[in-house]
């Protein structure tokens, strides 16, 4: 059985790894884990390095073989900005996997809030980032937060057997 430290308290997105891997022989224990990169990251890039760096921080905080990280974010493309999110899963012994999942276009009203440095979860409001996310809103529910991060765990747990 090996061990899995989730790096972070957020319930939508300690749901998302739980229920997606409840079936396999793991340990799994929750960390409240810091991303070190901006509150609103606003690039693909800084999106993916806090999931890194909370799936690091967490591993090495209770010596698990795994720690994985899930981290949203904005980007802006052609004027218009769009909603990331990213999962990485780092091994004891140094190996990375990582993955991406949807990404979907904000209404032109959250232009504003974000430019002015506002988190996306603040423009939203009613503790929108630990139930549906954005993404519930935007669908109409269709795509909840929780199931945005499982696609993205499984990606990341799937490269990880395949490479055992």
């Amino acid at each position: 059985m090996i061990t899995l430290a989730i790096g972070t308290k957020n319930p939508a997105k300690v749901f998302a790894v739980k229920e997606t891997l409840l079936k396999e022989p793991i340990k799994m224990e929750t960390v409240s884990a810091p991303s070190g990169v901006s509150d609103q990251p606003f690039s693909n890039n800084e999106t993916k390095l806090g999931a890194l760096n909370r799936a690091q921080y967490a591993r090495e905080k209770i010596d698990a073989d795994v720690g994985i990280g899930l981290e949203g974010g904005v980007y802006l493309h052609e004027g218009v900005y769009y909603l990331c999110n990213w999962g990485v899963m780092v091994t004891k012994d140094g190996q990375v996997y990582a993955a991406s999942g949807l990404s979907l276009p904000l209404p032109r009203e959250y232009t504003t809030g974000l430019e002015a440095g506002k988190e996306l979860s603040h423009i939203i409001g009613n503790d929108i980032g630990k139930k549906d996310g954005a993404v519930g809103l935007l669908t109409n529910g269709r795509i909840t937060r929780k199931r945005m991060f499982a696609h993205i765990v499984e990606s990341c747990y799937g490269m990880y057997q395949f490479n055992q």
